[in-house]
Formats: structure tokens, C-alpha cells, sequence
């Protein structure tokens, strides 16, 4: 039997790269996210190309309703989740902090937190039906140290630490494993949709760097499910070669 991955906000990012690279592994999957049209070109890729079954669920892992029925009602051959990559979240706006947007925040708390919380729940009371399973949380550099302008950004993203602590303690008793993986500068959608469609200032965040990919941080996530079952990567910090930390770059290094 095929293993089963769970990977939310799989339309774009370290999401999608994930969901091809455990395809690329035999794994089945069941994929979230809210543009439903990605979603289903996803699902045909994933399917035409590695031959794997793919479950969709669209729904905005902020409505707590949606998210909770979507996965208690998972057809039963799909609840032995083995893996859930918790990835939906992003950053809006870069702004001090008493001229920041309150719906920046608002969004941003909603979805990195509350969301992340509402998934993690549910696919956690499934795992612990089984006596097992891997939840791999998407923290940030930003969740270990505070930059200027990060606020409430960084605030989330220190939340999914405390949380991912939380949940490690708390599901030891399940024999349930809990990764926290928090990269630093990726070159994603991340900055375009944190600069609100401004492709210009968000290319700016990687001027002078070779900055990580989406597929560097699945091929690192994969490789942390693949260890023996007794071992577990609590946390794990990645950058590219070229940073140090939320604030030092060496952008002159990179040609």
C-alpha cells in the first residue's frame, strides 16, 4: 500500500514542490489549496506524470468550519495519512509597525496561526487513530529571530515554533513525529504576494543572491521523512549559502 502525504497550499511554492517531489516517491496525495483551477492542473500533472492517486481538497484552511468537515469527511481509504506538510501561510506587507495594515495582520494571523492550528488538529486526530505518523510544519528563519518591518509576520512564525514544540510534547504519547522547518530567503511567490503583486520591489529581496528554491526545501522536507522510525528532526534551520540570519547577507559573494 502506497503511502499518503497531506500537503496544504499545494498550488505554489515549497507546497507544489513537495507535491512532485513525494510523487516522484510513490506517494499518494492529497493536496489543498484555494484556486481550484491550480488545483485541479496539479492533480493532472501529478497523475499523468508519476501515476499516483491524487485527493483534492480546496478549502481556505482559514474557515475553521471547512477545513475541520473537509477532513473528518476524507474517504476512509485515504485517512492513514502518513505525512502532513502544514505549509499554507504567507506575509503581507513590509511596514513599521504603527504603520502596518491591521488586515495585513488580521490575514496573516488568521492564516499562519489560526490555520495552521485548524489543520494540524484535524489531521493529528487522524494520525493518532493509526499510532503514527509525520507532521512537518513550515516555520520560518523569521519565527527564530525579528527583523525590521517583520512584526507580526515574525510573531506568526515564532507561534509555529511554540506550536510545533506543543504538539511534539503533546503527541510523544502517539508516537507521532513533529519537524519544524524554517527556511530563510526562497525564491517563491512568497515576496510577490507579501508586496501585493509589486514584482519589482519583491525581486529586490534577492538582488545580489543565489537565494533557496522551492524544490531545495521539499527535497530537504522528504529527506527528513525518509529516516528510521525511531529518529526524528526536531528543527531544522535552512539557508542559502549566502545569509547568515533574518538580517546578514554577503549579496557581493554571489556572481
Amino acid at each position: 500500500m502506497r503511502k499518503i502525504v497531506f500537503i496544504t497550499g499545494a498550488t505554489a511554492g515549497f507546497g507544489e514542490a513537495c507535491a512532485y517531489q513525494f510523487a516522484a516517491n510513490g506517494y499518494d496525495l492529497i493536496i489543498n489549496g484555494r484556486r481550484t483551477e491550480r488545483l485541479q492542473l496539479l492533480a493532472d500533472s501529478l497523475e499523468n506524470k508519476y501515476n499516483v492517486a491524487v485527493l483534492q481538497l480546496p478549502f481556505d484552511v482559514r474557515d475553521e468550519k471547512a477545513v475541520t468537515q473537509s477532513i473528518q469527511n476524507i474517504p476512509a481509504a485515504w485517512q492513514a495519512i502518513d505525512v502532513l506538510i502544514n505549509n499554507a501561510g504567507l506575509a503581507l506587507g513590509r511596514d513599521y509597525f504603527d504603520e502596518a495594515d491591521l488586515n495585513d495582520w488580521n490575514t496573516m494571523i488568521d492564516t499562519n496561526v489560526k490555520g495552521f492550528l485548524y489543520v494540524a488538529r484535524a489531521v493529528s486526530q487522524l494520525m493518532v487513530k493509526n499510532n503514527k505518523g509525520h507532521i512537518i510544519n513550515l516555520g520560518s528563519i523569521a519565527g527564530k529571530e525579528v527583523y525590521e518591518k517583520g512584526n507580526v509576520y515574525c510573531a506568526t512564525k515564532f507561534a509555529v515554533d511554540a506550536i510545533s514544540q506543543a504538539m511534539r510534547i503533546d503527541l510523544l504519547r502517539h508516537q507521532i513525529k513533529v519537524t519544524s522547518i524554517n527556511p530563510g530567503a526562497a525564491e517563491t511567490e512568497f515576496s510577490i504576494v507579501r508586496f501585493k503583486g509589486d514584482e519589482k520591489t519583491a525581486q529586490k529581496i534577492y538582488d545580489g543572491l543565489k537565494p533557496l528554491t522551492a524544490q531545495d526545501v521539499a527535497e530537504v522536507i522528504f529527506y527528513c521523512t525518509t529516516l528510521p522510525p525511531h529518529v526524528c528532526i526536531n528543527d531544522l534551520t535552512i539557508t542559502c549559502i549566502q545569509q547568515a540570519n533574518t538580517i546578514y547577507f554577503n549579496r557581493e559573494a554571489h556572481t
